[in-house]
């Protein structure tokens, strides 16, 4: 996957400081409560440099598997069509006139299947990252200062009050900490990730609960990772 940094602020860029222990405990059960929920509405806002692409669409976080529609912003608007996505396999269909949301029951055939590619493309890392934010148990809270995550902020999403934090490290990766930010609410939940990757100068955004969440269907060709 494409190296993460970290970006961007909210209207309160206090920080950074040590998190308390409420902080460390909201942090440490946001990817389990995206989990619990089974799945999210997601908008992937991801940068180009002639147009961005915005994914609107699903995450279903039990079965890791995502499903949308993407949209060029700019003068390219050859990757329009419905996208559907687990963490090592793409599904296209191509549309030339995408709708807003994808249908809830995607087309039987049209697919054209690849491999998700671990680097060089900036979609396939937003759709990874979009993948990896839940996990079936929450993360070590104990661990979370030693290894580098803070607060930065206070910000307001879609009316929601929330913090903004930085997580700690990555597992293989020492010195990783603050290369992705999260907005979480008071329960946990995760309302926004922002994160750079190596292609694009400008961050990804990751907005959760932009519309209606809608189960995920597989494709055919597209096999859910267990």
């Amino acid at each position: 996957m494409a190296v993460f940094l970290a970006t961007g602020g909210g209207s309160d860029p206090s920080g950074p400081r040590a998190l308390t222990s409420d902080e460390v405990n909201r942090l440490a059960m946001t990817r389990f409560r995206n989990y619990e929920a089974h799945g999210r509405a997601v908008t992937i806002t991801v940068p180009g440099t002639a147009g961005g692409l915005i994914v609107t669409g699903s995450v279903d976080y039990r079965r890791k598997l995502g499903y949308g529609v993407v949209h060029g912003t700019g003068r390219d608007t050859s990757s329009d069509g419905l996208i559907e996505w687990t963490a090592t396999s793409v599904a296209v269909h191509p549309m030339a006139d995408a709708p807003a949301h994808p249908p809830a029951s995607p087309p039987r055939s049209g697919w054209y299947g690849r491999p998700l590619q671990s680097s060089g493309s900036a979609l396939d890392s937003s759709l990874a990252i979009a993948l990896g934010l839940g996990s079936d148990r929450p993360d070590n809270a104990q661990l979370m200062p030693q290894n580098g995550a803070a607060w930065w902020g206070r910000d307001q999403v879609d009316g929601h009050r929330v913090d903004i934090m930085t997580g700690p490290s990555s597992r293989d990766r020492s010195g990783t900490a603050n290369r992705v930010r999260y907005w979480v609410g008071s329960g946990g939940t995760m309302y926004r990730v922002r994160v750079s990757v190596g292609s694009v100068s400008r961050p990804v955004v990751i907005d959760f609960d932009t519309q209606k969440y809608v189960p995920v269907k597989p494709v055919s060709g597209v096999t859910p990772t267990r």
